[in-house]
């Protein structure tokens, strides 16, 4: 749990430094605009922009019952999150496996791609896409329903 939260629990201690350095220089105004930036910041790497993980043998079970993807993803990974906002509101839609808080999910991303835990890794009907388009995610999603 702890890992998921670390590169936010990162931005805001490095923002608090440079909102403190600006606040010593006078720019409380700066330090403000510096400290909500840097938050702003970690908010977007939480595990909060996403949607509820569950656990990968739940996914691939509920995946495997009513046909909707499972996507395996991890905080801070930039390309997660580009699939994330890119599918918008669709993405409460799919399951999602967070590989940090689940070891059977990181097993099943390191099996799909040689060993490597290479995310976001999305698993439809069984077969494992690496970081695929997000229009082609949201076409898999229209298929499912």
């Amino acid at each position: 749990m702890m890992r998921a939260w670390l590169l936010p629990l990162s931005f805001v201690l490095c923002g608090s430094v440079v909102a403190a350095g600006l606040a010593s220089e006078g720019s409380s105004l700066g330090a403000v605009a510096a400290l909500l930036l840097f938050v702003l910041i970690a908010g977007v790497n939480s595990p909060l922009v996403f949607p509820r993980s569950i656990g990968a043998v739940e996914a691939q079970r509920l995946g495997a019952a009513d046909g909707r993807p499972v996507v395996f993803w991890r905080p801070g990974c930039t390309y997660c999150l580009r699939l994330r906002f890119r599918l918008g509101r669709r993405a409460r839609q799919l399951h999602w496996v967070n590989i940090w808080r689940d070891p059977a999910g990181a097993a099943a991303v390191r099996a799909a791609n040689e060993g490597d835990e290479t995310v976001p890794t999305v698993v439809v009907g069984g077969q494992p896409h690496v970081n695929p388009d997000p229009a082609w995610v949201c076409e898999q999603l229209s298929r499912s329903a």
